[in-house]
């Protein structure tokens, strides 16, 4: 067997590779060719493409998240693997050879996953309605044993408005912990900080240069102790950012035709899931649209 680490820089596009001199020279040294995406082209779904080669109906994950229809909520970003259908890249090979291990480090759907090493955010909610930075990790000492070495998870740069550059050079430093402990066969590395820009800023933002070589020194340090480890590098993204100039506002046309139910908190209004008879879920580039009575399908779809 050979190893590999693949690196999810995600957001990344040929067309960003001048701004990226590590991962320009390794696509020079290796090659690159061009990755077709899924619909719909989200994080959790990609993903889920990548480890079962599987598209969403097989796999199960249509969107970051979706409608609960017996809880009557709509639930993103949950952590179980046990959602993901289909047979893991990590199975098929370890079926092949025993001594297989597989590192996953912070790609998605990935608590419970039956990979040999886990690490991916987990938030403390401690009884009085905090909300604490924290990791899941299997083997569980490894958790204490990352945040010993590298600080405390950066939760609040990882996620909302805060998120910047420095969860994802805790996630490379992890990641070459990981490999230099444990030298796995399969290092799987979540890079989520050019797409976070991307998102926020705009693809064609003139900071955007500067947020892609940010990512491209943790590339290139992950590369460099790759190649320490004895491992092949591959470097991939699930899709690329365009510039939208004209939203759609579904649910609007839903609630002026009398489906969508809202409620009000805090003097601001909330979808009122469970009890509209239609409301879409929007998640980026595509919508799912959940309709209470068959019967309603026709009219709605109308």
């Amino acid at each position: 067997m050979n190893r590999v680490v693949v690196l999810n820089v995600v957001g990344m596009t040929p067309a960003l590779l001048e701004h990226a001199p590590h991962l320009r020279a390794l696509s020079q040294r290796g090659g690159m060719r061009p990755l077709s995406t899924v619909t719909p082209a989200v994080t959790t779904t990609v993903q889920s493409t990548f480890l079962t080669g599987l598209p969403p109906s097989g796999h199960g994950i249509v969107a970051n998240g979706w409608y609960f229809r017996d809880l009557a909520e709509v639930w993103f970003w949950r952590q179980s693997n046990r959602l993901v259908e289909g047979q893991k890249v990590w199975d098929a090979a370890r079926a092949r050879d025993p001594a297989f291990t597989c590192a996953k480090l912070f790609w998605w759907y990935n608590m419970y996953a039956s990979v040999d090493i886990s690490v991916t955010p987990r938030p403390m909610y401690p009884a009085d309605g905090r909300k604490i930075p924290d990791i899941y990790t299997d083997p569980p000492a490894l958790r204490d044993e990352l945040q010993h070495s590298l600080g405390r998870f950066p939760l609040f740069r990882f996620w909302g408005p805060t998120a910047d550059i420095v969860s994802t050079q805790w996630i490379g430093r992890s990641a070459l912990a990981v490999l230099e402990r444990y030298r796995p066969w399969l290092t799987l590395v979540y890079l989520p900080h050019l797409d976070y820009s991307l998102q926020r800023l705009g693809p064609k933002h003139p900071s955007i240069a500067q947020q892609v070589a940010r990512v491209d020194m943790v590339c290139g340090e992950l590369i460099e102790g790759a190649r320490r480890a004895g491992a092949q590098v591959v470097a991939l993204s699930e899709y690329g950012i365009t510039q939208v100039s004209n939203p759609v506002h579904i649910n609007r046309a839903l609630r002026r035709a009398g489906w969508l139910k809202v409620r009000e908190e805090l003097g601001r209004e909330l979808l009122d899931a469970g009890a509209s008879e239609a409301f879409a879920v929007a998640d980026h580039q595509i919508a799912h649209i959940y309709v209470r009575r068959p019967e309603l399908i026709a009219e709605v779809a109308g």
